[in-house]
C-alpha cells in the first residue's frame, strides 16, 4: 500500500530554513532517517521510504507553494494513489509554535499551497498535517514572517517538533487517520 506525503515549501537556498518550508524539513527528516535520497522528478523532488510494510512517497514540489497542486495531482494520478492516502504537511499561522493538528478535510484556511491542491484535485477531502508556526508579526508583515527562519529560541526544540510530525505521518499510514488524529490532536 502506498501513501503520498506532499511536503509543502519553496525551492531555493533563500527559503531553506524558513517557517513556510516546514513541510520540506519534515520530509528531509524522514528521508535522512531512512537513508533515502531525493531525486528530481516531474514537478518535484521525490523519494520513497518503507515503514511497517507500507511505502511512503515523499514529494517536495519544485513549483513553489502557490502551484503545489500540480505535483499533487501528478503523483496521485501517475502512482494511482487514492486521495485518502495523501497527507499534506504545511505550516499554520493559526496554531502556536510546534503544535500539530491533523485533519481529514477542511478549508485551505488562506494557505495558498492548500488552495492550489484543493483546486487541482477538486476536493478538500484529504489529510493535512498542520505545523504551528505562530503569528508573531505585525499587521501586513505575514509574508516576511513566514519567509524568515525560526528564531534562536524556536530552533532549540525544532528538531523535536519535526520528529513528532514525522511520527504522525508514519502513524497515518499504519494505523489510519482517525486513530492518529486522536493521538496528534490531543497533545
Amino acid at each position: 500500500m502506498k501513501f503520498l506525503v506532499m511536503a509543502l515549501g519553496n525551492i531555493g537556498p533563500e527559503y531553506a530554513d524558513t517557517r513556510h518550508n516546514i513541510g520540506f524539513m519534515v520530509a528531509d527528516y524522514l528521508a535522512q532517517k531512512n537513508d533515502a535520497r531525493f531525486e528530481l522528478g516531474r514537478h518535484a523532488f521525490v523519494t520513497e521510504i518503507k515503514h511497517k510494510g507500507k511505502t511512503f512517497v515523499l514529494v517536495k514540489p519544485t513549483t513553489y507553494m502557490n502551484l503545489s497542486g500540480k505535483a499533487a495531482v501528478h503523483y496521485l494520478t501517475s502512482l494511482k494513489i487514492p486521495k485518502e492516502n495523501m497527507v499534506v504537511v504545511t505550516d499554520d499561522l493559526a496554531l502556536p509554535y510546534g503544535k500539530l493538528r491533523l485533519k481529514g478535510k477542511g478549508s485551505a484556511g488562506g494557505h495558498n499551497g492548500l488552495k492550489s491542491i484543493q483546486e487541482s484535485i477538486g476536493s478538500d477531502e484529504y489529510a493535512r498535517l498542520r505545523f504551528g508556526v505562530d503569528a508573531n508579526f505585525s499587521k501586513g508583515r505575514q509574508v516576511d514572517y513566514v519567509l524568515n527562519p525560526f528564531t534562536a529560541d524556536e530552533q532549540i526544540d525544532l528538531s523535536t517538533h519535526i520528529e513528532r510530525a514525522a511520527e504522525a505521518i508514519l502513524s497515518f499510514g499504519t494505523i489510519g487517520l482517525e486513530r492518529t488524529m486522536n493521538v496528534v490532536n490531543t497533545k
